[in-house]
């Protein structure tokens, strides 16, 4: 029998009302959790909880936060088949890409999930999250970090969530889901990551000091000169379709210039969901191109961001990084 980790990080799943509205309860999870008979029932796998102190509403998760989930993950690789953490869905897909790049040679399933209803509420969608991805773990047939929700199963750093108050929380835009879950779980087989021929290993990552710029009708650039300074290591612009930028950059440009010669790699993304950056491809991102920026392709912006940290706290120089950028490392942007 499969023995699944299962690591509770707070989010909605975990907590209950209270006067200043739904907070986390890792002791009341707990109860609730022993009590569920369905959690008890063949074929459910073997589990093991442990939670993070504090439990965390994800809107306040940080890089020291995923070091920690990650540092679990780690301790306890051997020990157990699978893992699934429990996660708010706030910043799920920033999670679940960080972990994708940390958790270098994963060869064992490690699942987010969490709900938009509370577990202790009657009409929770934890219930059936939770235990699809226990199942789907303890299966083993995923062999990297992924996020199930609302009946599918997606490539955690190709995700982003998609609502705020719909029990479907996640899409994946530019990558078919994994798997869903109907009356059974249907894989798609050709998606399926193979057996890593690397050892498994955790890489930590850095308070790496990393911005995101979102372009809009009328931004005055001028306004961020003062954070490019050499201090600042990562820049994700999201940008408009392909990658383009409102006067052709002629505002931007010498900003773009003056954080490439304090050595800060820029990275553009689009605001659209689905589809990729061309850099080039219109002469309103030319000037993106021609001054170095390098092009996120169809990573979302929480894969960029990870990305970026995750690169940068392995000790690459910039060169490096933005040749890495758009390079596909374990599945988070098209080849």
């Amino acid at each position: 029998m499969a023995k699944i980790l299962i690591i509770n990080t707070g989010g909605t799943i975990s907590m209950v009302s209270s006067g200043r509205g739904y907070v986390p309860n890792g002791e009341l999870f707990r109860e609730r959790l022993l009590s569920m008979d369905l959690l008890k029932q063949a074929p459910m796998p073997q589990w093991v909880l442990t939670q993070t102190e504090p439990l965390l509403d994800s809107s306040n998760m940080t890089v020291s936060d995923w070091n920690r989930i990650g540092q679990l993950i780690a301790d306890n690789y051997e020990a157990f088949d699978g893992f699934v953490i429990l996660h708010g869905t706030d910043t799920m897909a920033y999670t679940a890409s960080a972990l994708s790049f940390m958790l270098e040679g994963l060869d064992k399933p490690v699942i987010l999930t969490g709900s938009q209803i509370p577990l202790s509420q009657l009409r929770s969608d934890g219930r059936d999250n939770l235990i699809d991805s226990l199942l789907i773990a303890a299966e083993g047939r995923v062999r990297e970090v992924c996020i199930f929700f609302g009946g599918k199963l997606l490539r955690g750093n190709r995700a982003t969530k998609y609502s705020a108050d719909e029990l479907i929380a996640f899409v994946s835009p530019n990558y078919p889901p994994l798997a869903e879950a109907g009356i059974t779980v249907s894989y798609n087989k050709t998606l399926l990551r193979g057996r890593q021929e690397v050892p498994f290993r955790l890489q930590l990552l850095d308070e790496i000091p990393i911005g995101v710029i979102k372009v809009f009708p009328g931004i005055q650039f001028s306004l961020f000169e003062q954070i490019l300074t050499e201090k600042l290591k990562g820049i994700v612009i999201e940008t408009f379709g392909a990658g383009n930028i409102p006067q052709g950059g002629s505002e931007l440009l010498p900003l773009v210039r003056k954080a490439l010669a304090n050595g800060t790699v820029i990275t553009v993304c689009s605001q659209c969901p689905q589809g990729t950056v061309t850099l080039g491809a219109y002469e309103t991102s030319s000037a993106l191109k021609d001054a170095g920026a390098v092009s996120g392709r169809d990573l979302t912006t929480e894969a960029a961001v990870a990305k970026l940290y995750y690169l940068f706290s392995k000790g690459y120089a910039a060169d490096d990084v933005k040749r890495l950028m758009e390079t596909d490392l374990c599945g988070e942007e098209s080849a």
